[in-house]
């Protein structure tokens, strides 16, 4: 994400920015809020009169209006944010709106308050350098083939083959097609992962066509493929080995971390006990879905009791409800929090 201006040192402090990739627009769906005002080239049709032939026109034309923001939506497949609300200004202010945003399009927020971690975020989305990776779990005759996003791994493609009488050209055509969908992606790196040597076969396949370096292909070996096979091939670290940016990893250590700490009586799930602990003073890690931090803005102020755990030096980390651990927090309330000591009384709240 390019940050073209930042000035929160006043009331409505506003930031200018251009999402770079469809991550930055997943960002950007998280801290745009009800209320806020955003401000961003569109095109209207206007509808002009000719008194002397009786007659109207419609005619399409491009202007910068500002919405007061009323209902954000994020499109992966469209590859678009949109976010919808009342016109408070421009050349045409009246009525309702919604601006679609797109990579490589400019749009400036004004917030009343903007929130630490919403600038963090901004922040970290800026500074990321991680190439696009692309992780094929492959085994005989079954492949799936993700993206790996800031909010999770996207599945784009699943092949599956069965045996025929010529092994030799089942293969060929198998191996092809899971190729054809790579050429499609471009991806800078590729990590083969799953049980077995097929995925080393793959890339001997892949190298007979002289379509890759070796060097842009990183071997895992996981138990599956599919999810849990993406999951335990970021486990390993992957990520790590191309980039510095391993959030998907640090999403799975943390939900790892709780597990662990609930068996032990250190952590609490769901909201209630989570603002039990937080009163005395217990929480080290929060841990919470996007999804939940959405939901609860329109119901309380969330965003101060976030930080009050701040300034009593507790950390926050915020889970994409799209990928795995976040989907298993979801089911835990959507709310956790390891503690810094155990507190006798609670009972672990599993709902």
């Amino acid at each position: 994400m390019k940050i073209l201006k930042q000035d929160i040192r006043n009331w409505k402090g506003k930031i200018e920015v251009v999402p770079e990739t469809l991550d930055d627009l997943w960002h950007l769906w998280n801290i745009i809020e009800k209320g806020d005002l955003v401000t961003a080239l569109t095109s209207r049709i206007i509808e002009s009169g000719d008194k002397e032939r009786l007659r109207s026109s419609k005619e399409r034309i491009t202007l910068k209006i500002e919405i007061e923001v009323e209902k954000v939506d994020f499109h992966k497949f469209s590859e678009s944010l949109r976010v919808s609300g009342r016109i408070v200004g421009g050349l045409d202010s009246s009525g309702y709106h919604t601006l679609t945003i797109k990579v490589g399009k400019s749009l400036c927020i004004a917030k009343e308050n903007w929130k630490k971690h919403q600038l963090e975020r901004i922040k970290k989305a800026a500074e990321s350098k991680r190439p696009e990776v692309v992780i094929v779990t492959i085994e005989e005759g079954e492949a799936v083939i993700g993206i790996v996003r800031d909010w999770g791994v996207e599945e784009i493609a699943s092949i599956r083959r069965s045996y025929g009488k010529d092994f030799g050209n089942y293969r060929k055509e198998f191996f092809g097609e899971v190729l054809s969908v790579l050429e499609k992606i471009k991806a800078p790196y590729i990590v083969l992962a799953g049980p077995g040597f097929t995925k080393n076969d793959f890339l001997n396949f892949m190298k007979s066509k002289g379509l890759i370096s070796s060097e842009k292909v990183l071997i895992e070996d996981t138990s599956s493929i599919g999810t849990r096979g993406f999951i335990e091939a970021l486990k390993r670290g992957v990520l790590g080995k191309v980039a510095k940016d391993v959030r998907l990893k640090d999403e799975i250590d943390h939900m790892d971390k709780l597990i662990e700490a609930l068996i032990k009586g250190y952590a609490v799930c769901g909201l209630n006990d989570v603002k039990k602990a937080h009163e005395y003073g217990s929480i080290d890690i929060l841990l919470i879905t996007d999804e939940f931090l959405r939901k609860e803005k329109e119901k309380w102020d969330i965003d101060e009791f976030l930080n009050e755990i701040e300034q009593r030096s507790g950390k926050i980390f915020i889970l994409s409800s799209e990928f795995e651990p976040g989907r298993k927090l979801m089911g835990l309330g959507g709310i956790a929090a390891i503690l810094r000591f155990r507190i006798p009384e609670f009972s672990v709240n599993f709902k």
